[in-house]
């Protein structure tokens, strides 16, 4: 019987994601797990994966078209279904598409007819729109095109029909000049008058984080508290680990900090909560999201049931989701579902930082670097590798006595770290 296959879950806050391309055709057979589509949000580009086997009986939206979370996207059956279906000729994947009718004479050619709505259907259709001198341009091109004031006549399309996706707007800009997308660029002036500032709209993925981080701060009444640990026996056994392990099973501070937050979470289960609706929800899952700098913002990617990982795992799971995320192919499930998130800065020189929850939990560890420092013990001056983590945590859910227990559980596990590589 025929299976309905639904938009995933984007993951990040994204409500929407619109199809670039079809990787499979209808009549194609297609593994459980194998990707089918490539969906763009306002942040990355995504891979869907069918979670059945069997053979692609129908494309229910087209390249361009834009679907909510849920919406059926593809019917994925057997292969004696296949003359039944509506859509039973095979057609390849990536095939250009016949390019859409002209509009009517009245109308602006540029400008793209709205979809006419309907209750009934479940899918936001919004067809690839003309860009004007024949050009097909989705509807992420078209806005990024507009707010970098671009000639898309400039742009070379990658899509079915020479149709330009967003990918193609940020390679041209990208090689256009210097600055990345999003960031400022400063130029110096021909008549060498240096202007007030310049600048350039804000990319999606910024606005997305304006918004979020905005509504955190002015929702959820955050505190702060800084605890101190000797990294020395870390380290060492991180050496140590690594040197008796290949290349792709290496194991970074990060993990070592991600694995000891997991296992005192175990303890501090208030802490891996929500406040929802004047309710506190605990998690019964501990997802640790790790949040990765990216090219004009940040993601958060998920390691799920982490404090039942072994380390090595963790480790390849989030190698392999950091170099999605920074060649924006991340996966729907490598974006969602955390319940408690760290932010990292210890590769970068930091001294101390505190970080904004990400909402709907309940806190965030910041962690710093970790550098030689001169501490006293038992009357004596000694070196120690020292490294600051910072709690920010949600009055609402949390108290100050509570979140410091937590940070003295974490610094046990980190300053005693054989069971953080030993097990699940």
């Amino acid at each position: 019987m025929a299976e309905i296959i639904p938009m995933p879950d984007l993951g990040f806050e994204a409500d929407e994601g619109e199809l670039s391309v079809w990787l499979k055709g209808v009549g194609d057979a297609v593994e459980a797990g194998e990707p089918i589509a490539e969906f763009e949000s306002d942040k990355v580009t995504l891979e869907v994966e069918s979670p059945v086997a069997g053979v692609l009986l129908e494309h229910l939206i087209q390249p361009g078209e834009s679907v909510a979370e849920g919406a059926p996207i593809a019917r994925i059956g057997e292969a004696d279904e296949l003359s039944a279906s509506p859509a039973s000729a095979p057609s390849p994947a990536k095939e250009p598409a016949p390019p859409p009718p002209e509009p009517p004479a009245a109308k602006t050619p540029s400008t793209p007819l709205p979809a006419e709505p309907q209750e009934s259907e479940p899918v936001r259709r919004v067809p690839a729109a003309p860009a004007g001198n024949g050009l097909l341009a989705t509807p992420i091109a078209l806005r990024m095109a507009r707010e970098h004031n671009l000639d898309l006549r400039r742009v070379a399309g990658s899509g079915p029909g020479g149709r330009i996706l967003r990918g193609d707007v940020e390679n041209h800009l990208a090689e256009a000049r210097p600055g990345a997308i999003g960031e400022v660029v400063r130029r110096p002036p021909e008549d060498g008058d240096r202007p007030p500032s310049v600048g350039t709209a804000a990319s999606p993925l910024r606005r997305t984080i304006a918004r979020r981080m905005s509504q955190s701060k002015q929702t959820i009444p955050h505190f702060y508290i800084t605890s101190s640990v000797t990294m020395d026996d870390a380290l060492a056994l991180r050496r140590q680990y690594n040197l008796a392990f290949p290349s792709d099973a290496q194991v970074t501070v990060n993990d070592i900090v991600v694995k000891a937050t997991a296992l005192a979470l175990r303890d501090f289960p208030n802490l891996n909560a929500s406040y929802v609706d004047d309710r506190i929800e605990v998690h019964t899952d501990i997802n640790i999201g790790a949040a990765v700098a990216v090219e004009g913002g940040v993601l958060t990617v998920t390691t799920r049931q982490t404090d039942r990982s072994p380390i090595a795992d963790i480790a390849r799971e989030n190698r392999a989701m950091v170099e999605r995320a920074r060649a924006g192919r991340v996966r729907p499930e490598d974006v969602s579902d955390s319940t408690f998130t760290i932010s990292n800065l210890g590769g970068y020189d930091t001294d101390h930082f505190a970080a904004i929850i990400n909402p709907p939990q309940a806190a965030i560890l910041a962690v710093a670097t970790a550098r030689e420092t001169a501490v006293v013990e038992e009357g004596q001056l000694v070196v120690r590798t020292v490294m600051q983590m910072t709690i920010s945590a949600d009055h609402r859910v949390t108290d100050g006595a509570e979140c410091a227990l937590f940070l003295n559980r974490v610094k046990e596990l980190l300053e005693a770290p054989i069971r953080l590589f030993l097990g699940g």
